[in-house]
């Protein structure tokens, strides 16, 4: 018997109503290239028909080597709308990461921009079920692989609507690869039932609407695009494509195209507020801008605001589909100073709408006290928790401990009930029997008037175990001392937090633009044993 009070839930649908409520209406921009909703479904099904000929069944795993443009978006649906798998995969990735993706996952077809054609040529012959590679030509870069070109393959396909069947909501619908910092990378498993639900959070916590013009200056294979890949969809709003971050060109689309939403980490907006164009920026509409990664600081946040635009701060993980909670603004913070509102906006704060369950915990797993100052760690569960890592019970298990997924976050409950995150466990400094706050600190030198950048690490000292060190990125025409930097921090906080040694340059980065201060705290310890407190 049919259960009239049930459907199951997937983002699936999202495409499917738009393409019926708003078929002429643009759905993608690409340069000079405008696809309608009704072509965007065409797409998907044409995608998804050409996958079932080729052979893919359901439950298979489909990869994309892909900048932000039209075919990823497309793969998103038609993907698993042919019941298969969606591997989205980092395009910064080296080739050996790469295969060890491609042959962990099990993919079978593999659709590959031509820019990173140089990335898959070397281990061609050590994919052990890739059967079939599909070239994308989206730009003159890069060679062609052997196979057929993606709108060839697309051709193969009929744009007739293919019914989404889906039995179980909870069926993976995408595996995301963490970036492998604590060795090998991790396949994180995301349902429909979580991609929906997830998606809609965003569509909701973000206040977009069919009037949303969203840029895609996030990376789509990055958690699924934090789920906007769909949640743009779900509310009509147009996909404005971008194949790399120039900030020259953001500044251009949101004026030409009537930008309303980006997402990006805070290194991005670091760099879009000390470019000159930020001054000239005359903004046509509100500016949403979505931000998570490293805690941003109450500085950056002041001077991206002070060219008109709002920061929505944001915190997840790769294994939360992205955001998992949301600072949440409330009316009686209008009236307070700029600097008193952007430290409230640094906060994590509190769980999304679709999220709900987000803790603070000791080692015994008991709540912290709500004071502001006592550490634990963030655990989360929900809809938006993912299923587990592919192929990897033992990681799965150890990640759920206790029923909760362990963030290896620390931070703060403050008596507000809006969480503060203060350090990775990984990163905390621990100084003499002392703890010293990674962030904390960041957010100070942050505020030094020629620091652009910086990233705090732990790096090894014979007297106290470990001792901080900044390693700053200098503002453009200044040419600030180590001495300096050490002063700036001794008159603002207590000496045993302040950096040991400053070193100026360029800093590590992911493709997502947080700083890998792994890369960091690995050279500085190199040769030395840390010791383990």
């Amino acid at each position: 018997m049919v259960n009239v009070s049930y459907t199951p839930m997937t983002p699936l649908n999202f495409l499917r109503r738009s393409s019926f409520v708003y078929p002429e209406k643009t759905a993608v921009l690409h340069g000079e290239q405008r696809i309608t909703y009704k072509e965007f479904n065409q797409r998907a099904n044409r995608l998804a028909s050409a996958l079932k000929g080729a052979g893919i069944n359901e439950g298979d795993r489909v990869a994309f080597l892909a900048p932000n443009i039209p075919p990823l978006l497309d793969a998103h649906y038609g993907v698993p709308l042919a019941g298969a798998v969606l591997v989205a995969i980092n395009i910064r990735l080296s080739s050996r990461e790469v295969a060890y993706i491609l042959n962990h996952s099990g993919a079978k077809i593999l659709f590959v921009d031509t820019a990173f054609s140089h990335v898959i040529e070397p281990i061609v012959d050590e994919l052990e079920s890739v059967k079939t590679i599909v070239n994308i030509r989206d730009c003159s870069d890069g060679e062609e692989l052997p196979g057929p070109l993606y709108e060839n393959f697309l051709a193969t396909g009929s744009p007739e609507d293919i019914p989404v069947s889906l039995e179980d909501e909870n069926q993976t619908i995408s595996i995301n690869y963490t970036s492998g910092t604590t060795g090998l990378p991790k396949g994180v498993m995301y349902s429909h039932r979580g991609a929906y639900l997830n998606a809609l959070g965003e569509a909701l916590e973000s206040q977009m609407n069919v009037y949303t013009n969203y840029l895609w200056t996030l990376p789509m294979f990055h958690c699924n695009g934090w789920c906007f890949t769909w949640g743009v969809t779900a509310v009509g709003g147009m996909h404005i494509c971008l194949r790399s971050v120039v900030v020259k060109e953001i500044y251009t689309l949101i004026e030409e195209e009537g930008v309303s939403h980006f997402c990006a980490a805070p290194t991005v907006l670091i760099t879009m507020a000390n470019d000159p164009a930020a001054k000239e920026l005359r903004l046509k509409r509100k500016l949403h801008i979505v931000t998570a990664g490293a805690p941003p600081s109450p500085t950056v946040i002041r001077n991206v605001e002070d060219i008109g635009a709002e920061i929505i701060h944001v915190y997840g993980l790769t294994e939360t589909y992205g955001p998992h909670s949301i600072c949440a603004w409330q009316p009686e913070w209008d009236t307070l100073a700029i600097n008193d509102r952007a430290r409230i906006k640094s906060r994590q704060g509190v769980p999304y709408i679709t999220a709900l369950e987000m803790r603070v915990v000791d080692s015994s797993m008991n709540d912290v006290p709500a004071d502001g100052q006592t550490m634990g760690e963030v655990v989360m569960r929900g809809n938006n928790v993912m299923k587990g890592y592919f192929n990897d019970a033992d990681a799965t298990e150890e990640a759920f401990a206790g029923g909760w997924f362990h963030s290896g976050d620390l931070a703060v409950m403050n008596p507000d009930g809006y969480i503060e995150i203060k350090d990775r466990k990984k990163d905390i400094i621990i100084s003499g029997g002392e703890n010293i706050s990674t962030v904390e600190l960041e957010h100070l030198l942050f505020r030094h008037p020629h620091v652009q950048e910086v990233a705090v690490v732990a790096i090894p000292d014979e007297k106290w175990g470990e001792v901080p060190k900044a390693f700053v990125v200098p503002k453009p025409g200044t040419d600030p001392t180590e001495e300096e930097i050490i002063q700036y921090c001794r008159d603002n906080i207590a000496r045993y937090k302040c950096p040991k040694s400053v070193e100026f340059g360029d800093l590590p980065k992911t493709s997502t633009g947080k700083i890998k201060k792994y890369v960091l705290r690995e050279r500085e310890w190199q040769g030395k044993e840390k010791r383990v407190n």
